[in-house]
């Protein structure tokens, strides 16, 4: 997959020529399992023995994406790959691209298609030579451009939607704290609110650190109001396509959070038809 995109890359000039290469790179490398499902009555038809998915979640910023991504690519036994580590990994770098990606990333805006998709690339490359097969896409896409990308180099089998409330989601981004020396996530937000318009209350606990963490926490530098009031902006104005994107495709799968992880998990395994138990209770027998 990797060496197909940097095909894109180098012959984007043309996108008839573009796709035509990337089906036929693809078609002694790949083969199709996605199921074409109706959105209308959505029920994810997942086979939990067959662990080479190729899943995306989508979300706004602060959803709790890769929490739940990572959670599952474990579960599951597939990569998490989520495009905001990749970014934040080029930016402890040094060197010409980490400085244009420190000046978008304050500025709240979205990394250029080009720019993800080289990262993107460069991570396929490695899992690739590792072995790895299958997929959990966390961040990407985030542009319908760059779903039809995507959509001519693989076959995505489910894209989960998660929802939460914008003030929610704010008060969660501002909570947000990174162990400086492990690298795990925090959060130190208590969040109680009040539903609207019919919805209910939400109720998220702190996910707070062990004592060896609690004098090594930060911030991330764009965990801001400001930035995150234009990332959420961003974030409706230019992704939000995308779900009607996979929506007409039939594999969107929208789930509105009921709460905090202890809350949202197992009806998140409900929804896709997954047992956390199973690989236990299969090492048993």
């Amino acid at each position: 997959m990797a060496a197909v995109i940097r095909a894109f890359r180098s012959s984007s000039s043309s996108s008839t020529f573009t796709n035509y290469f990337i089906r036929r790179s693809l078609s002694t490398a790949a083969s199709s399992s996605a199921t074409p499902l109706k959105s209308e009555s959505f029920t994810p038809l997942i086979d939990t023995k067959d662990k080479n998915v190729q899943w995306v979640f989508l979300g706004c910023p602060g959803v709790g994406k890769g929490t739940f991504a990572s959670r599952l690519s474990v579960l599951l036994g597939v990569p998490h790959i989520a495009t905001g580590d990749l970014v934040r990994e080029e930016l402890s770098a040094s060197g010409p691209l980490s400085k244009q990606l420190t000046e978008i990333v304050n500025q709240g805006k979205l990394v250029s298609d080009e720019i993800i998709i080289s990262l993107l690339s460069k991570r396929l490359e490695t899992g690739e030579a590792k072995g790895e097969s299958g997929f959990i896409l966390d961040g990407f896409p985030r542009t319908v451009r760059q779903a039809e990308i995507l959509d001519d180099v693989t076959d995505i089998d489910l894209v989960v939607n998660l929802k939460l409330p914008e003030k929610v989601l704010v008060e969660k981004c501002l909570g947000r704290r990174i162990c400086s020396q492990c690298g795990k996530n925090f959060n130190v937000a208590n969040i109680n609110v009040k539903g609207e318009n019919g919805n209910p209350d939400i109720s998220m606990d702190p996910l707070l650190p062990p004592p060896q963490c609690v004098s090594k926490l930060i911030t991330r530098s764009d965990d801001t109001e400001a930035i995150v009031s234009e990332r959420l902006r961003v974030y409706y104005e230019k992704s939000q396509p995308v779900e009607d994107f996979y929506r007409n495709q039939g594999k969107l799968m929208e789930f509105k959070l009921p709460g905090g992880l202890p809350e949202s998990w197992p009806k998140l395994l409900e929804a896709l038809n997954l047992d956390e138990n199973e690989d236990k209770q299969s090492a048993a027998v």
